[in-house]
């Protein structure tokens, strides 16, 4: 089977099957997912007469297909997962999410990769950060089995008949509070989530003052990199870190915090986000490529590289200003013995003529 005879028969199979379950009866429906950092073609299956469908993403199911030849397989597998979608689907009240009131406190905010997501953003509203993009959520339910929010959309907002900069300090003045930045010495992190082994696995308890990398984050650890974007997040973490700091976009989840001790430049830190990126970090929870810096001095955040071509126009100016400085020295040195040779002059001139006259 070609893609277009594969999703057309998968959907009656579907129909078919789910009929013979308690579901019962449903619609399906085709269209296009745009998600951040990925998109698929998506088949809805919503009970009749329900808002509230299990989307199935069709370019997947399609692949597996390919890869097994196993169509049966295939089918057994989206049947399971839309009868488990309709199990676990959130108690979702929709008439609250068109009440903006009700919904702002649960409104939050994540940062994306602009370049990755230019699909999106052209329909969410959104603030530059960098090369990153700042996006807003509301995050209806999350525990330990997954999250349920919804993008924020340019619809939305017209709906709601406010401002991208109302929205925009609605969510600076929520998130922190709902779900707020957590800053931990990577060592702690790695206890937690290895527990007893951590130790057995030799990996040493470093005291906090000698953390050299820290990790941020919220509690859920979903959509934690967004901390970055929180009121006053850069100066604590300063504070947390000991001065200024370099960002490592770990991952749409969590940033990593490296101290600017010296210790290493931001191009080897570059090197090690782009190879952990390539090797170990799933595609679809990529934040960048790129380094950031804060100046805990100047309270500025910006590309590493940024930083980089400040310090040397700093380093040239002062440059310019000590080879200034020398110069100046110069010129006032001579015009100081230009200045003693002439009131020489005149004191020579009378002894040289004291000196004729004796004659």
């Amino acid at each position: 089977m070609d893609y277009e005879q594969f999703k057309e028969t998968l959907a009656d199979d579907v129909k078919a099957r789910i009929a013979e379950t308690e579901i019962g009866t449903i619609d399906v429906e085709f269209h296009e997912v745009n998600k951040v950092n990925y998109g698929y073609e998506a088949m809805t299956v919503k009970p009749e007469d329900e808002r509230i469908g299990v989307n199935l993403n069709v370019d997947q199911l399609f692949e597996k297909y390919q890869e097994t030849g196993d169509y049966d397989q295939v089918l057994g597998g989206a049947v399971d997962a839309v009868q488990r979608g309709f199990e676990n689907r959130p108690d979702i009240d929709l008439n609250s999410l068109t009440d903006y009131e009700a919904m702002k406190s649960k409104l939050s905010l994540e940062v994306i990769s602009k370049e990755t997501n230019a699909d999106v953003l052209e329909n969410v509203p959104h603030k530059d950060m960098e090369d990153m993009a700042v996006v807003y959520r509301f995050v209806l339910d999350s525990d330990s089995a997954g999250r349920s929010s919804v993008l924020v959309t340019n619809n939305m907002l017209d709906n709601y008949g406010i401002t991208p900069e109302q929205l925009n300090q609605d969510a600076l003045e929520n998130a922190p509070v709902i779900r707020p930045a957590e800053i931990k010495g990577m060592s702690e992190v790695m206890y937690e989530i290895m527990g007893p082994d951590a130790e057995a696995m030799g990996i040493p308890q470093i005291d906090p003052k000698d953390e050299q990398m820290f990790v941020a984050t919220v509690p859920d650890k979903t959509g934690g990199a967004g901390v970055i974007a929180y009121p006053n997040f850069m100066e604590e973490a300063a504070e947390k870190v000991g001065g200024s700091y370099f960002v490592l976009p770990s991952s749409l989840h969590e940033v990593i915090l490296v101290p600017d001790d010296g210790r290493m430049s931001a191009s080897e830190l570059e090197n090690m986000v782009k190879e952990v990126n390539a090797t170990q970090v799933d595609p679809q929870d990529k934040l960048t490529d790129h380094v950031y810096h804060y100046d805990a001095n100047e309270h500025i955040f910006e590309l590493a590289d940024k930083f980089a071509a400040r310090e040397q126009e700093k380093d040239a100016e002062i440059e310019a200003g000590e080879k200034g400085s020398v110069v100046q020295d110069l010129k006032d040195k001579k015009k100081e013995i230009a200045e003693k040779d002439k009131a020489k002059e005149p004191a020579e001139k009378v002894a040289h003529k004291s000196k004729e006259a004796s004659l």
